[in-house]
């Protein structure tokens, strides 16, 4: 019975024996496995982000900015052929005429550039076939402009600043309302379309991320779990301590999951704080800038219609989204600035519904402070400057979150392709003791 025992006791100690290196090398593959696992997944994750970045701060948002400063472009074309139309051959209005002209060139090869940006960028047929559109309706804009001012350039009227020639008054009220009814609405339709494309990117990275989280808790833990059990099993079987090897390699791996994890939270929380508080008020800032010289545009309009009650209600409506929405985006002093504008056209009707339609040209072209023109162009100043302001903002967190990213691709490579080192290595000496 003895010798029974003691052969059972052998048999067993020689299973156990040629066992353990298959377990060893098994729960290395596995420590492999998963770390090469996690690489792939965490380079892949990392560069769809960062590419998802690319395409935030380099196409979607600049499409957007493209969209917003052809709004605006396109309302101060027709702002700048409204005060051509008011200064008629005014001697004294030259300066204003020559400035409007000038003014006039410079918003028609800014439109034209945003145009052919548009359709170079155009994400489907839809948005080219309005970008076509734009340009077709920019033609015939144009070539009512062209009728109106060669209308409007003779005869008496023509002498008397803030008064048209019925047919010019004509051209001029055709070519108004193709920016208005075809030209503005047109240019919104890119500028919704390219917000919605920013608001798909934004949403794409936040699935990616979500993702990378996802993996990095899933894969990298696993990994963690691997070592760990592995380190404790061998201290167990072996009676050693802590394997330096395998211990090297734990750490490593828990750095980059903590890491990672730390760069997608901080390019998110950046990327998403330029969004909130300096592209979304640029744009913002923008599309208001665009209403004030749309809203200017009007008190010459309603100089140069004969008083049109229209033009009355539209600087109305226009003024008071300015100064419900201005406060917030732009900050009190362009709100006051605004305010005062408005009090200039208030001054520049009031004249004008009196018959003084010299001194409301007057008032409506002056350079001093008190003049309309001089506070709208001290508003626009003071919008200008803010906006700039946030596009400078969202630049800075565009290039902060590149940073952030910058080497996020390579570093996995690095660090997990030394765990896949250290892991044999940690294991060798033990496989050694079994030849």
């Amino acid at each position: 019975m003895p010798a029974v025992l003691e052969a059972t006791r052998n048999t067993t100690r020689s299973l156990v024996r040629n066992e353990t290196p298959a377990r060893l090398r098994l729960w290395a593959a596995l420590v492999v496995l998963a770390a090469t696992a996690l690489l792939v997944a965490t380079s892949l994750v990392m560069a769809r982000v960062r590419d998802q970045v690319r395409i935030i701060g380099r196409e979607a948002a600049p499409q957007a900015a493209t969209a917003a400063d052809l709004y605006f472009a396109l309302s101060d074309m027709d702002a700048q052929v409204t005060r051509l139309l008011l200064t008629g051959d005014s001697d004294a209005l030259a300066g204003t005429r020559v400035d409007a002209q000038g003014a006039y060139r410079e918003r028609s090869r800014q439109v034209d550039a945003d145009l052919h940006r548009s359709l170079t960028t155009a994400a489907g047929a839809s948005e080219r076939a309005v970008a076509l559109d734009l340009l077709d309706g920019l033609a015939v804009y144009r070539h009512r402009v062209g009728q109106t001012i060669a209308a409007a350039g003779g005869g008496a009227a023509a002498k008397t600043p803030g008064t048209l020639p019925p047919d010019a008054l004509g051209y001029y009220t055709q070519a108004t309302n193709i920016v208005h009814l075809r030209l503005l609405p047109a240019a919104q339709q890119l500028r919704d379309a390219a917000t919605a494309r920013l608001d798909r990117a934004y949403a794409d990275k936040r699935v990616t991320e979500s993702t990378g989280y996802t993996l990095a808790l899933l894969l990298g833990g696993a990994l963690l779990t691997l070592l760990i059990v592995l380190q404790v099993w061998l201290a167990r079987r072996f009676r050693r301590s802590w394997n330096p090897a395998l211990l090297t390699a734990t750490v490593l791996s828990l750095l980059l999951v903590l890491a990672s994890m730390l760069v997608l939270s901080a390019q998110a929380g950046r990327m998403s704080s330029a969004r909130a508080d300096d592209l979304n008020p640029y744009l913002a800032l923008s599309r208001l800038r665009a209403v004030g010289y749309d809203a200017a545009a009007d008190t010459s309009r309603y100089l140069v219609s004969a008083n049109l009650a229209l033009y009355e209600d539209g600087f109305t409506s226009k003024s008071g989204q300015l100064s419900s929405e201005l406060g917030g985006l732009g900050g009190a002093e362009t709100l006051r600035r605004w305010e005062s504008y408005r009090r200039d056209h208030e001054k520049v009707v009031a004249l004008a519904g009196t018959g003084r339609t010299a001194a409301a040209v007057d008032a409506l072209t002056g350079i001093r402070r008190g003049d309309a023109a001089f506070d709208f162009a001290y508003f626009d100043a003071e919008v200008g400057a803010v906006t700039d302001v946030r596009k400078q903002g969202f630049d800075r967190a565009l290039r902060g979150a590149e940073r952030t990213l910058r080497g996020w691709v390579i570093i996995p490579l690095v660090v997990l392709g030394l765990v896949v080192v250290l892991v044999p290595l940690g294991v060798r000496r033990r496989l050694a003791e079994y030849r």
